[in-house]
């Protein structure tokens, strides 16, 4: 690493800027997007849930399990238990039983809504969403990336798939989808948690595990 690239990774001095991007580190964690997509699919496309006509909240509820609760119950318990410092698991080393867990979880809820032959948009997001672990596992092994923006790219990547599925403009959801990822990425590097190569690597593996599941599923 560069001097350059160390002295950005001591991020932004100024108080009120590390405040405001913490709170939007912990807003935009990794672990709520799966949920968030899940709701923007059927916000934009409501007949692909017809399916589930009365047992959408059941939906919901199975995914928030799968994709939030377990995962933040395990890394709740290896920060009591001492192996891991912060949920945001800033080293390799903290990243590892972590994204096992969570690979794991993501996968029982890809393949339940496999079997269930959920709309082919929600099952790119859930096999999206959990190749994308199984990426973040490998490359954690050799090198850092950004799980914010490798979870902000499968969004951008979500919603590019919903642009060629749907004929439903995107324009409004595409745009919002790219503030909010270049949120997430400036609030990683504002506090220092990401050089831009993690960052910006993040962004296009996220894109590109998204687009790679929608293209196997098809």
């Amino acid at each position: 690493m560069s001097e350059t690239e160390i002295a950005m990774n001591k991020g932004v001095e100024s108080k009120p800027l590390r405040a405001l991007a913490t709170i939007v580190s912990y807003m935009l964690h990794p672990v709520f997007l799966p949920i968030l997509m899940t709701w923007v699919i059927y916000a934009i496309t409501p007949m692909s849930f017809v399916q589930y006509e009365g047992k959408l909240s059941l939906v919901f509820i199975q995914i928030a399990l799968a994709t939030i609760f377990f995962p933040l119950l395990v890394v709740g318990l290896l920060k009591a238990l001492g192996f891991i410092t912060s949920i945001f698991m800033r080293t390799q080393k903290e990243r590892i039983i972590p994204l096992i867990a969570t690979m794991m979880c993501y996968w029982w809820i890809s393949h339940v809504f496999k079997n269930l032959d959920a709309p082919l948009v929600l099952q790119v997001l859930l096999r999206g969403a959990y190749w994308s672990i199984i990426v973040l596992f490998i490359c954690s092994i050799f090198f850092k990336i950004s799980m914010h923006t490798m979870a902000a790219g499968g969004m951008l990547g979500m919603l590019i798939v919903l642009m060629i599925v749907t004929p439903v403009s995107m324009a409004v959801p595409f745009i919002a989808g790219l503030l909010i990822a270049g949120a997430s990425g400036t609030a990683r590097l504002l506090l220092g948690a990401h050089t831009q190569f993690e960052v910006w690597v993040g962004y296009i593996l996220g894109v590109l595990v998204m687009l790679a599941a929608y293209w196997y599923l098809l």
